[in-house]
């Protein structure tokens, strides 16, 4: 519906007399494929869709869902801390499997790693959950584990589904003994017939790490609502997350907000958001300003010049930390799910969003935003034109660890790129921050060349260790091909 109105809005651009019907219908019947195709999700209409704002909406939430469960609960976390929040998840799973329930969890190992010990999951197994972990390291896949399962959802029963960005940790509560504030974070309850989208990312990944769920014997949700939404579930190498944030970047009119725990846009989506700015877009960024790490602060603020100069607006949030992965456009379109903007979602992960199209909806979204602004500070260009935020607040440490390791590394990595980039090549004007980040990485290289110079076994031996991994991961494959394949022959002979 989004795309049908640009495609209608332009149509009228190009010729002011009154489009008559059956163009307007030619329009949407090329509109909506084509935004499916982009997006790689049908637009799914009869929805019942509600916002949740935090730990505070979102946890009761899933608990009452999970209570309420009668015949199967389907439950996908990047991260679960076995903390005393985790803790109160697998007591409500245990309990459901008590029950008969059939309870279904996948959790990701890269971002379980340190998180959740190995006794926590086998608690769960013992009580009847059946527990998946998704790519673990293999020996026939070195560098297997680069791939994530980054999405955050729980369907219940077929008919209730929640798409998220939070996962599971005191993180999201906050210790208020210690005045840490709870981390700010958005998720969403879906009801109708999008659940059955939601339920078919998680069999599909659920396929992949075992034996297949069996076949539901279940009457799809009936329409509950007017909400039009689109489930967008993205796997490694893709890109339709991407693809779909750059076509609404390029169709935005008026406005385009957005927040992200760990930004870190390729140049094309920068690009585009700076094109959105310079026709008159209000384009807003809303990012963290993760005081927790001084060094990361300095290298978030890297990529803010290019942005800034083009008339993007940018803002950091004053709290202890704000994990949310959103986008609102226009009042009328938006995104909440897990993808960050950066290459490690668009390209690398699986992830999981809702893209809903619905006026009612994105007002309450845009309502929020404005909300968030009022407990940021907007980062401005002085008139030596560097990136500074005045009268910046003090901010408390973040509570614990979280649950983005794999997105602080990509986005750190990508801006340390476009840094470096950018001061070989001159192709744009560095300012202080930059000067100093890339004083920093020079500083790094240099200390790095003196350690391999004097101890050159420090590099040779993780070398020699990766080498080997790699060789070995080779025969191995090799092996398994040549074996099948004399198994097809004697099948054949």
């Amino acid at each position: 519906m989004y795309l049908e109105e640009k495609a209608t809005a332009l149509q009228t651009e190009i010729d002011p007399q009154p489009t008559d019907a059956s163009t307007l219908a030619s329009l949407r019947a090329l509109a909506d494929p084509a935004f499916s195709r982009i997006a790689g999700a049908p637009l799914v209409d009869g929805n019942q869709v509600d916002l949740l704002r935090d730990a505070a909406e979102n946890y009761p939430a899933w608990l009452q869902a999970i209570g309420a469960a009668q015949r199967y609960i389907y439950f996908e976390s990047y991260i679960i801390h076995d903390d005393e929040i985790g803790g109160h998840f697998a007591d409500a799973l245990i309990a459901k499997a008590g029950e008969g329930v059939q309870v279904c969890l996948v959790y990701d190992w890269l971002g379980g790693l340190g998180k959740a010990s190995r006794r926590f999951w086998n608690h769960l197994r013992r009580g009847g959950a059946a527990v998946r972990c998704y790519n673990p390291p293999h020996l026939s896949s070195p560098l297997g584990w680069v791939s994530r399962d980054h999405r955050k959802s729980l369907v219940i029963d077929g008919h209730t589904g929640f798409v998220t960005g939070l996962c599971i940790g005191r993180s999201w509560v906050g210790d208020p003994a210690k005045h840490i504030e709870p981390w700010r974070d958005t998720g969403i309850r879906v009801r109708g017939p999008a659940v059955t989208e939601i339920e078919r990312a998680f069999t599909q990944i659920w396929s992949k790490l075992g034996e297949p769920l069996p076949i539901q014997e279940s009457t799809p949700p009936l329409p509950t609502g007017e909400t039009s939404m689109r489930i967008v579930a993205s796997e490694p190498a893709t890109a339709g997350m991407i693809r779909l944030d750059q076509m609404v970047a390029a169709l935005a009119r008026e406005r385009l907000w957005l927040t992200d725990a760990y930004y870190a846009a390729t140049p094309s989506y920068v690009q585009a958001l700076r094109a959105a700015a310079k026709d008159g877009v209000d384009v807003r960024v809303l990012v963290p300003n993760a005081t927790d790490i001084p060094a990361l602060r300095l290298l978030s603020r890297t990529g803010y010049r290019v942005l800034l100069e083009a008339g993007v607006r940018v803002f950091e949030w004053n709290g202890s930390m704000i994990h949310a992965k959103t986008a609102v456009a226009d009042g009328h379109w938006a995104r909440i799910g897990s993808t960050n903007l950066n290459i490690a979602s668009w390209f690398g992960n699986c992830e999981l969003d809702a893209v809903i199209e619905d006026a009612a909806f994105a007002a309450k979204m845009e309502d929020m935003y404005l909300q968030d602004l009022t407990n940021a500070t907007e980062i401005v260009l002085d008139e030596r034109r560097r990136v500074r935020a005045p009268g910046e607040p003090a901010h408390r440490a973040v509570l614990g660890r979280g649950g983005g390791s794999a997105s602080r590394a990509a986005t750190g990595a990508v801006r340390i790129g476009n840094a470096i980039g950018a001061a070989f090549t001159d192709h744009r004007v560095l300012g202080d921050v930059e000067g100093r980040f890339t004083l920093l990485v020079g500083l790094l290289l240099s200390g790095l060349a003196a350690l391999f110079w004097f101890f050159p076994r420090v590099l040779v031996y993780p070398a020699v260790v990766l080498l080997g991994w790699f060789g070995i991961a080779v025969i191995y494959k090799a092996g398994k091909i040549i074996s099948r394949s004399r198994r097809n022959a004697r099948r054949v002979t």
